[in-house]
């Protein structure tokens, strides 16, 4: 019997490198990134907070 719960034994590649901003937030199933929004849209995406000043 184990101790606990199993552990996930790797589990695979959420994210992988982005074609478009180079960032490691590429979501491999969604085929869109998290950071750029590439795979969603043409536009880079952006946020009113996250705007630097």
């Amino acid at each position: 019997m184990s101790k606990g719960t199993p552990s996930k034994s790797g589990g695979g590649k959420t994210h992988i490198v982005c074609r478009r901003c180079g960032r490691h937030a590429y979501h491999v199933r969604k085929k869109r990134c998290a950071a750029c929004g590439f795979g969603e849209s043409k536009r880079l995406r952006t946020y009113g907070w996250n705007k630097r000043r």
